[in-house]
């Protein structure tokens, strides 16, 4: 599943795909071994999603002007729906440009670097980065992506039956 995000990200037009690894890093990263994209390791996986963001966030040029989450989990994600992500944000100037279907939000997220030291202090008690999307809700793009590929994540053994 990972190894299929990470070729989809690879087929947008994002300048760089760096990926973060957690638990089982080393399985993944020999899954991801032949693919261009970075890799940063995470070794305090265990404390949720928002450490991973950190870490990456860490590992980022200074002159990057956006970072575009995209969970691993994700399955179904293509490279079109990060691309209508990415134009918007060149296009539209916001602060945060969400990938959505039927009005409701999905992934790919992208954060403007103006909000890069909020990101650097999230944790999953004040709710991660959804705590930077409400309190910045005036600034939030929703991207109608035509697709209900950007909803769809995989987080139980019967999630990945379905799919």
């Amino acid at each position: 599943m990972i190894r299929r995000v990470v070729q989809a990200a690879l087929k947008s037009r994002v300048d760089e795909v760096l990926v973060v690894l957690g638990w089982q890093a080393a399985k993944v990263r020999g899954v991801l071994a032949d693919l261009p994209c970075r890799l940063a390791v995470n070794k305090d996986y265990e404390k949720g999603q928002s450490s991973s963001v950190k870490v990456g966030l860490g590992e980022i040029s200074p002159m990057t002007r956006a970072v575009l989450i995209l969970p691993g989990d994700i399955a179904t994600i293509d490279a079109p729906a990060i691309n209508m992500v990415l134009d918007s944000y060149l296009l539209g100037h916001h602060l945060i440009v969400v990938a959505g279907h039927k009005g409701r939000p999905g992934h790919p997220i992208l954060f403007g670097s103006q909000l890069f030291r909020e990101i650097e202090l999230i944790d999953e008690k004040t709710f991660g980065l959804k705590a930077i999307v409400v309190r910045h809700e005036g600034d939030v793009r929703l991207v109608e992506t035509g697709s209900s590929k950007v909803l769809k994540d995989v987080d139980t053994p019967e999630d990945l039956r379905r799919l």
